[in-house]
């Protein structure tokens, strides 16, 4: 804060008064004219080059230029176990009729409604996606109890999107493919849509807050080099952390690497964990080695593959550098036509368990076989 900048540089110039004060230094008359030298100005004459030489101690260093990417963001590691107890601030009673509205900007609110929302994604054998299904062609059941849908709809909503780029020296050959991919999918993203971006090598740095301008991060990615190992699993931990200040109900990471891990603080069940209790979908874009030297290199398409079907994402595999253009527009027309279905659970019990979804279909006639793709569960709210 400026306040707290003005403190310190009074305090700066007070000690510097302090210590000039104990080399004798004295004022001058407002004429202009100095006072006969005394045997105490002789000896400040002498003792001068000490008191400089303290004032290059007490004055502040001159500000070193950071790398971007030296930063460490990601939270330290914490248990997978969901916390159990009242969350913080629940304790205040839920606010109804008239003092609903004098809860001021900042306040807690408690919800009352339970609703489950799923995100769904519709292809076809050909991958290709379908739109234009009805309500009455799904179907939703919770721990294989079959639950009555309350919502449903398939309008192209903003989106919060968090973009996880790879900038390892793995990535050197790959960078300026890879930026011009990020760059088509934003540009064809809904217009209400706001981003993010993180950029990781040996650990996470955000790039650029959330923003809805194109510009502002097209500047950002230019600025960016390739080099050093991999952190994949703290970098997407951080991303889902940072999904917390997003604005839009519907959430998503776009994840583009294109090997594992091999130098992260996070595990890969703490990962799993988080991942988990987010409302967040995950979808990957991976440039990946058929002949991948490392154990870590040949996991990793592995880990983004299920990471991205847990959460009603996909991964898509890149086998021609030249297409992850189009690869990357295809993502975004698939988040700008879901459909986002809604249900209240029959099961109530805020016991903070974990609790499986399945989303079924039934094809109108006419239509071959279609595969959903839908977040598989969430944890139970335990207030």
């Amino acid at each position: 804060m400026p306040s707290h900048r003005f403190g310190r540089h009074t305090a700066i110039r007070a000690n510097i008064a302090i210590k000039l004060g104990c080399c004798g230094m004295r004022k001058f008359p407002l004429d202009g004219k100095a006072p006969a030298e005394s045997g105490n100005l002789r000896r400040l004459g002498a003792r001068w080059p000490l008191c400089a030489l303290s004032l290059l101690f007490l004055l502040p260093p001159a500000p070193a230029q950071d790398n971007p990417l030296d930063k460490i963001h990601t939270p330290p590691p914490a248990s997978a176990t969901p916390a159990v107890g009242e969350p913080a601030g629940a304790e205040a009673p839920a606010a109804s009729g008239p003092d609903a509205l004098k809860i001021h900007p900042g306040a807690r609110i408690r919800m009352n409604v339970d609703m489950v929302l799923v995100p769904v994604t519709v292809t076809d054998p050909m991958n290709r996606l379908v739109t234009g299904l009805e309500q009455e062609d799904f179907q939703v059941y919770e721990n294989s109890g079959q639950q009555k849908i309350s919502t449903f709809a398939s309008e192209d909503a903003p989106v919060s999107i968090g973009i996880v780029f790879d900038l390892s020296g793995s990535m050197s050959s790959k960078l300026i493919r890879a930026r011009e991919s990020i760059l088509q999918f934003i540009k064809t993203a809904n217009p209400q849509d706001e981003f993010f971006v993180i950029g990781f090598n040996d650990r996470p740095e955000l790039i650029e807050d959330f923003t809805s301008s194109v510009e502002d991060i097209q500047a950002r990615l230019a600025t960016v080099r390739s080099g050093h190992r991999t952190a994949l699993l703290d970098a997407i931990y951080y991303g889902v952390v940072k999904m917390r200040e997003a604005r839009h109900e519907r959430k998503a990471l776009l994840i583009v690497s294109d090997g594992g891990d091999n130098r992260s603080r996070y595990t890969e069940g703490e990962l799993r964990a988080q991942v988990r209790e987010a409302d967040v979908e995950l979808y990957s874009i991976g440039i990946f080695d058929p002949y991948a030297p490392t154990p870590e290199e040949r996991t990793g398409p592995q880990l983004l593959d299920e990471l991205s079907e847990e959460t009603g994402g996909r991964l898509f595999r890149v086998d021609d550098i030249s297409e992850m253009g189009d690869i990357a527009e295809k993502i975004s027309t698939e988040l700008r036509n879901q459909y986002v279905i809604g249900y209240r659970p029959k099961d109530l019990t805020r016991d903070g368990k974990w609790r499986k979804v399945k989303v079924k279909i039934n094809p109108p006639a006419g239509l071959p076989p279609l595969t959903v793709h839908a977040r598989t569960g969430y944890y139970a709210p335990l207030q």
